[in-house]
């Protein structure tokens, strides 16, 4: 079985599952009421998948909270390791820099 792609996908799959067992719903209902296939609903679940925006909308809506419940917290830290990693700041700083220079 693949491991979670990252923390980030780990912790939002744990979240979902919690929240279709509060309801006690199986995965195939809550698939079918999100309008997604149910294999790509366990992936979520998993960590292994990577639901865009549209989809984290969507099972929230269908778990009867707010989508923040499911990424609160969350930091680029639980996200896979990239080579470099700028926040806008950063950018406009260095950007500035170059054109005084």
């Amino acid at each position: 079985m693949p491991e979670p792609s990252s923390v980030a996908a780990r912790v939002f799959g744990e979240r979902v599952r919690r929240e279709r067992l509060r309801l006690g719903l199986s995965q195939d209902e809550v698939a079918h009421l999100a309008g997604m296939n149910v294999s790509n609903y366990g992936k979520i679940e998993r960590g292994v998948g990577n639901p865009v925006l549209h989809t984290i909308v969507r099972l929230a809506v269908v778990l009867g909270i707010d989508p923040a419940v499911l990424v609160t917290g969350m930091s680029s830290d639980d996200l896979p390791p990239v080579l470099e990693a700028f926040t806008a700041a950063d950018y406009v700083k260095e950007r500035r820099a170059r054109r005084s220079s």
